[in-house]
């Protein structure tokens, strides 16, 4: 079972909240779920975004318990742990996929990015972001364009990689 999401898509959100997940993505949470087994529906952990509040992103419940452990692993009652346990604790929302492979997204939620009729899906690895596309094409692919230009012409994105691009 696949470990990773990978792809992007766009997807209705109806006036409930509701929306559908990608079916690969739903894989990876199901692999990403030691209580998932057959018959059983997914959890996950969506966390708001950055401190921008952009998007919301999704995480599988080995993946946040990785972040858990390491937060748990800060000196008790530093400020960097404080505000790590808020926003990965606090600023979190348990949540299941239901039976028809969608989620349903509360309105404080969808309030927090501006979502309405579509939601825009990008796979970040462990995680998966949640955007309203139009704030994604804003922020996002004007960010990656801006820095893509910035590059040398032969500029391989591989060569980040320490060389491994090197082939």
């Amino acid at each position: 079972m696949a470990r990773r999401f990978r792809g992007e898509s766009h997807h209705k959100v109806d006036t409930k909240g509701r929306v559908s997940i990608p079916a690969l993505f739903r894989r990876v949470l199901e692999a990403g779920d030691p209580d998932w087994t057959e018959g059983l529906n997914p959890n996950l952990v969506i966390v708001y975004g950055d401190h921008r509040r952009s998007y919301l992103e999704a995480y599988t419940i080995e993946a946040i318990d990785e972040v858990d452990d390491q937060i748990a692993q800060m000196p008790r009652g530093s400020m960097e742990r404080r505000m790590l346990e808020r926003l990965f604790n606090g600023q979190s929302f348990p949540t299941t996929v239901d039976e028809t492979g969608r989620l349903v997204l509360p309105a404080k939620l969808r309030q927090k990015i501006g979502l309405d009729k579509e939601a825009f899906f990008i796979a970040t690895g462990d995680t998966f972001q949640i955007w309203k596309p139009e704030t994604y094409e804003e922020v996002e692919v004007a960010k990656t364009e801006e820095w893509l230009d910035d590059q040398p012409d032969n500029f391989d994105v591989l060569t980040l990689l320490g060389g491994q691009g090197d082939g």
